[in-house]
């Protein structure tokens, strides 16, 4: 897979941390945290790898503070590295249910980034570390782990609610049931959630 190391990823993050300072980052760190201890429980998936695409999902929060463009700069930045994998994550990870119009937030894009974004999720085959960060996103505030429940109700009180956002909840809620059935144990029992 063309991901950095966890040594490059901790120095992208720690810089985007300085451009732009904020809650995003420990969610980042958490997603990481998440990704990997139950990365280490799947066979087909390397901790390390998991633990980098955690930590880079939102890298285009370096460029500021924006809403659903943060997908498409994290993409450019990745590729921009070489980094075709942790690009397309940057990408898939707030599109469980491929649609464009199930973003919880604002659309600040342009239309050709919005037909991009369009494009890229509706032919995109997601694997099994799309999936892993999408649920880690979903399961991961910046004061650590929680249930998907709890981190849904937070994305809505901040961004809103939507036609879509109920099929949305339950493709995350189908991606817990799929790691679940995939280590064969609750994931929050892993990951320390109480």
């Amino acid at each position: 897979m063309k991901v950095p190391t966890v040594s490059e990823t901790e120095t992208f993050l720690k810089e985007a941390e300085k451009l732009n300072p904020g809650l995003w980052v420990a969610h980042s760190r958490t997603v990481g945290f998440c990704a990997r201890i139950i990365a280490e429980k799947c066979d087909n998936l390397s901790a390390d790898t998991a633990y980098v695409l955690g930590l880079l999902h939102d890298i285009g929060r370096r460029q500021g503070i924006t809403d659903m463009k943060h997908t498409v700069d994290g993409y450019r930045f990745m590729i921009s590295k070489g980094y075709d994998d942790s690009a397309k994550v940057c990408l898939t990870h707030s599109f469980p249910y491929k649609n464009i119009n199930s973003y919880n937030g604002k659309n600040d894009l342009t239309v050709k980034e919005t037909e991009f974004i369009k494009d890229f999720i509706t032919n995109a085959k997601y694997d099994d570390y799309d999936r892993l960060i999408q649920l880690c996103d979903a399961i991961s505030l910046p004061d650590g782990p929680t249930y998907i429940e709890k981190r849904l109700v937070d994305v809505v009180m901040r961004r809103g609610f939507n036609d879509y956002t109920i099929p949305k909840w339950k493709a995350f809620f189908e991606l817990k049931n799929y790691f679940d059935s995939k280590i064969d144990k609750d994931i929050y029992k892993i990951i320390g959630v109480k």
